[in-house]
C-alpha cells in the first residue's frame, strides 16, 4: 500500500534549524505534487512548501527566504531545509504527494512534530 515516511522533527531553538525529509513509495501514478503542509493546535491545515511536477516551488509567504524545499517528484522524494526557526513555527508537519487519479488523490505521511522554542 502507498506509505510516505517522514523524518528530522524535533525540538530546537528559536533561530535554529531543522531538515525534514520525506520517501513515497507504493505510489504507482505520476506525482503531480509534493511537499509539505503543517498544523499547529487549533489552527487549520496549512501549505508549507511543494514542487509541481512542472518544478514549480511554492511557499506560504510566513516562510519564504527561511525555507527551502527540493522535491524529486518521480523518485517520491522531498525535503525541506528550515532555518531560522521562529515559534509560530511549531505544529505537525505532513509530508503530501498528489497524483492525478481519480480526479485528484493525495497521500499523506503520519505527520512529524516540530517545536520551536523561544
Amino acid at each position: 500500500q502507498v506509505n510516505l515516511v517522514e523524518s528530522g522533527g524535533g525540538l530546537v531553538q528559536a533561530g535554529g534549524s531543522l531538515r525534514l525529509s520525506c520517501t513515497a513509495s507504493g505510489i504507482s501514478a505520476e506525482i503531480w505534487a509534493m511537499g509539505w503542509y503543517r498544523q499547529a493546535p487549533g489552527k487549520p491545515r496549512e501549505l508549507v512548501a511543494r514542487v509541481t511536477s512542472v518544478g514549480s516551488a511554492e511557499y506560504a509567504d510566513s516562510v519564504k527566504g527561511r525555507f527551502t524545499i527540493s522535491s524529486d517528484n518521480a523518485k517520491g522524494t522531498s525535503s525541506l531545509q528550515m532555518n531560522a526557526l521562529k515559534p509560530e513555527d511549531t505544529a505537525v508537519y505532513y509530508c503530501n504527494a498528489e497524483v492525478l487519479l481519480n480526479y485528484g488523490t493525495d497521500y499523506w505521511g503520519q505527520g512529524t512534530q516540530v517545536t520551536v522554542s523561544s
